[in-house]
């Protein structure tokens, strides 16, 4: 069985050819823009492309039976397109659901008429190493609202949970919520980066309009749109889901290792 991963340079796609190879894979090709950067494992079927560029795909779905989508809103209705016409059987995404911005991706998905399983993760664990530099630097974290909590999840995880989903039958159809195994304020998770480094990180609450300022250069337009996601998570808090624990077989990983396993990000 030939499994293709797309955008495996990337964060989430690279990790996605470590986990298919623990779990005993042994036809992985691997889609990406850099293969000197990606740095791919011996074993691993390298194919220069990117999805943003449909043209260049052709060659990397010849011979797939199931291939991991890794989220592209702007070419995804051309991508399984080709993926249609390439005889591709299951396509495992990464989305999200009904209303969200990512809902594209599962839409084309299901429109293919390819056997399909979406992987609807919340927010990364990883996207704290926005905070990185202030703590490097200051020592404190300056944010909005410190009492929004949310279930953020380890992308090892979600590389984790797709491997599986990739290797096994029986999950046609089906849209998995994916988080970690616990619900924090961004206030806790501030402190369990403390924890990891040894010292105590003081949270400075900054205004609505003080973090959009803050988050523009680097998010335009969406530095309004996160900032008042944050907000909502105030009122209502994600809930944490098993899922993880459910599909894997084990727990997923709690904060407070992940902060343990990436504090030199921080020092």
């Amino acid at each position: 069985m030939k499994i293709l991963v797309t955008g495996a340079t990337g964060s989430v796609g690279r990790l996605v050819v470590d986990a298919l190879l623990a779990a005993g894979a042994t036809d992985v090709r691997a889609l990406t823009n850099n293969p000197a950067k990606a740095a791919l494992p011996d074993g691993v079927e390298v194919v220069t492309g990117y999805l943003g560029r449909p043209e260049t795909l052709p060659a990397a779905l010849a011979g797939v039976d199931r291939m991991y989508l890794a989220p592209l809103v702007q070419t995804v209705n051309e991508v399984v397109t080709l993926a249609k016409d390439a005889g591709v059987g299951r396509i495992v995404d990464l989305a999200g659901p009904e209303g969200g911005f990512w809902r594209a991706i599962e839409e084309a998905v299901e429109g293919s008429g390819i056997s399909w399983t979406h992987l609807e993760a919340g927010e990364f664990m990883a996207n704290t190493l926005m905070w990185a530099d202030q703590i490097r630097t200051t020592g404190m974290v300056r944010d909005a609202y410190p009492e929004a909590a949310n279930a953020p999840i380890a992308m090892e995880d979600i590389a984790a949970v797709a491997a599986t989903v990739l290797l096994e039958d029986g999950h046609d159809g089906r849209a998995y919520e994916l988080t970690g195994p616990q619900t924090l304020t961004c206030a806790e998770m501030v402190r369990l980066i403390g924890v990891a480094l040894g010292r105590e990180i003081q949270f400075v609450e900054e205004t609505r309009e003080q973090a959009i300022a803050r988050l523009a250069p680097g998010m335009g337009e969406f530095a309004g749109w996160y900032v008042d996601g944050k907000a909502a998570l105030v009122e209502h808090p994600q809930r944490a889901v098993p899922t993880v624990e459910t599909i894997t077989g084990r727990p997923g990983m709690t904060f407070a290792e992940w902060a343990e396993r990436y504090a030199g990000e921080f020092r």
